[in-house]
């Protein structure tokens, strides 16, 4: 079957990824530079339309991330979001401006709750400020973007004015947000029909959608515009997002694929990476998919009935209306051992979708061997976790350089912890605690000064069997951030110490420690 089909006659739709920009907003899913650049290059391999990579006046690295992104990755269209003020349209076209194909997106509350208490201005002056703003990111950049924000609880007459005034100005997508996951969908595809009708100039410009999830209505949503004229939906991998998150990707792309008999419409992105995208971006924002999660959920091609496995084996049709392949799901499962060599590791890699270096291939294969040491058969999940730890890992100030506990039914848990530091020197502290991996925490505070909490801690078996692969996620809060860190280990306390050292060390950087 292939991955991308086009309709006959059928018109495309484009799809528009946030995962860097709104997705990253999740609470507690901050990724570094490294993490913002392999989650763009598996967009780019997804082949989505459009990249949001971040918001580049945010701070001073979310706007090195961004150039980054626009400088490397090559196909997809590298948008920068920006409020309705200069100084946020020139960060944003300073970080685009060497991008392939680059896009500014530019937004501003259109609604009476968002003009009168948050930004407590005139609706006049507001259009005003928006038509200003259009003009002077068309300076830049000849595809300009617009979002009134909260468009979906905005009154149509004022809707009308603005989207005219903003077009007339330069702007070519004009983006409906759902910000708040209010609508329904007969109702948001009401709204998009009459935008249609009452906007003057709007056929100069594709309409797009952002639904979030409040209500659990944001792909529903989103279909709903698409039969009611609009051409761009704005979505993240997995649903990630504030709040309730934002309408998922890899739903949209499969119903569009799926029930093609319903909507007549087309995407050309690689079906075949949808899954291996959902890991990643689940993998380093420490956001687990949910089991029961549709397209990409552990359980979605699983069934326990009698009734169901039996129709499976007689027809998988009976029950599946998605083939797993479709998506990359069922990826080639080849075993390395201890006895692969550097080329099988690379080999396997590059199936991953992994691109390194002469450099870094040392590395992780030092990696691998140490872990092929331990486990008899080291799987495709097991690499992958390598991978990502070492991008994750990258510069860090503190590195576990030896570790024992002490626990049992009748002792109290003790931990000595030796950290080497970026400098070399050593740093060593016994600490107890209410078990072995916490009275390994408190040793690694003793030994930082930081006084940092435990907001949440999840662990998974990477693969199958009793020396499976540990993952560790943790969620840390130190004053008002909040990290998510990530490690793995055969050994559970190691995993767990070492996702502790890995959301430190992101800390450690965010707050200028380095």
């Amino acid at each position: 079957m292939s991955s991308k089909v086009k309709t006959k006659g059928s018109e495309k739709i484009y799809l528009f990824d946030s995962t860097l920009r709104d997705g990253e907003q999740t609470p507690g899913a901050r990724l570094n530079f490294e993490e913002k650049l392999e989650v763009a290059r598996q967009l780019a391999r997804l082949e989505v339309d459009i990249i949001e990579a971040g918001f580049p006046i945010s701070s001073p690295g979310e706007l090195k991330a961004v150039q980054a992104i626009s400088e490397q990755i090559k196909g997809p269209t590298i948008c920068a979001l920006a409020r309705a003020v200069e100084g946020d349209i020139n960060a944003a076209w300073e970080a685009i401006k060497n991008a392939e194909k680059p896009r500014l997106h530019v937004f501003l509350g259109a609604s009476d709750i968002h003009m009168e208490y948050k930004l407590k201005k005139n609706p006049e002056v507001l259009i005003e400020q928006a038509v200003e703003a259009v003009k002077y990111a068309r300076k830049f950049c000849p595809e300009i973007e617009y979002s009134p924000e909260d468009a979906t609880r905005a009154r149509d007459d004022y809707l009308y004015r603005l989207l005219e005034a903003v077009i007339k100005a330069g702007a070519r997508i004009i983006n409906i947000p759902d910000t708040v996951g209010y609508t329904v969908p007969e109702e948001f595809g009401a709204l998009i029909r009459r935008l249609r009708e009452n906007v003057n100039g709007l056929d100069q410009a594709m309409i797009s959608v952002h639904c979030h999830n409040d209500l659990g209505l944001a792909v529903a949503n989103s279909l709903e515009a698409v039969k009611n004229g609009a051409r761009q939906i704005e979505c993240n991998i997995n649903g990630i997002g504030e709040r309730a998150g934002n309408a998922a990707l890899e739903e949209i792309a499969v119903a569009l694929r799926i029930r093609s008999n319903h909507f007549p419409y087309y995407t050309t992105i690689n079906y075949s990476e949808i899954y291996r995208t959902s890991r990643l971006v689940s993998k380093l924002t420490g956001i687990s998919v949910p089991v029961n999660k549709a397209v990409v959920g552990l359980n979605a091609f699983a069934h326990s009935s009698g009734i169901h496995q039996d129709g499976i084996l007689k027809n998988k049709e009976t029950y599946e209306i998605i083939d797993a392949e479709l998506i990359g799901g069922k990826a080639a499962q080849m075993c390395l051992t201890a006895r692969s060599g550097r080329h099988a590791v690379m080999d396997q890699l590059k199936k991953l979708g992994f691109s390194l270096d002469k450099e870094e291939l040392n590395k992780i294969y030092d990696h691998f061997v140490k872990l092929a040491d331990k486990k008899k058969e080291i799987y495709p999940e097991d690499l992958e976790a390598l991978i990502l730890d070492h991008l994750s890992f990258t510069e860090p100030r503190y590195r576990l350089d030896y570790l024992q506990t002490v626990s049992g039914s009748k002792s109290i848990p003790a931990a000595i912890i030796r950290l080497k530091k970026d400098d070399d020197s050593t740093v060593e502290e016994v600490a107890v605690g209410a078990g072995p991996i916490d009275a390994a925490y408190n040793a690694i505070n003793k030994i930082t000064g930081l006084s940092i909490g435990l907001e949440k801690y999840k662990i998974n078996a990477v693969t199958q069997g009793r020396d499976a692969l540990g993952e560790v996620q943790v969620e840390m809060a130190y004053q008002d951030r909040k990290i998510t860190g990530r490690g793995t280990s055969t050994d559970i306390i190691e995993a767990s110490v070492k996702a502790y050292l890995n959301g430190l060390n992101k800390l450690l950087r965010l707050n200028g420690y380095q």
